[in-house]
């Protein structure tokens, strides 16, 4: 079972940066896919990033390309999410996920939700206008 923790998330002014981070525990963690999410209330969750298991192929949804990076460091068990240029729209809860790559042969990324197999319990990030 692998447990995840956000970190980083709290009030930033439009057009300024913030930087989450999620520590993954109880397993190997460069067996995961690594994902980041972020749902507002009444909305579907949508995915931000994920990245593979080594780092080097980050994934961005269109929209969001060119104002946040993904990346990770499977020495401290990390994986980070840099977002600049905050909009008032990107206010949300930020999740972490994780998703196996046994469960999951043949996939580098990993861009929906229902694939991931680990969640963690989301940071808030608020953009005041």
């Amino acid at each position: 079972q692998v447990q995840l923790v956000e970190s980083g998330g709290g009030s930033v002014q439009a057009g300024g940066s913030l930087r989450l981070s999620c520590v993954a525990s109880g397993g190997t963690f460069s067996n995961y896919i690594m994902g980041w999410f972020r749902q507002s209330s009444g909305k579907t969750r949508e995915i931000v990033a994920s990245v593979d298991w080594s780092g080097n192929y980050p994934w961005y949804p269109a929209p969001l390309r060119g104002r946040v990076t993904i990346s990770r460091d499977n020495n401290k068990n990390t994986v980070y999410l840099e977002m600049n240029n905050l909009e008032f729209e990107d206010t949300n809860v930020y999740y972490c996920a994780a998703g196996s790559r046994s469960l999951h042969p043949g996939l580098i990324v990993i861009a929906t939700e229902r694939e991931y197999d680990y969640w963690g319990q989301g940071t808030q990030v608020t953009v005041s206008s």
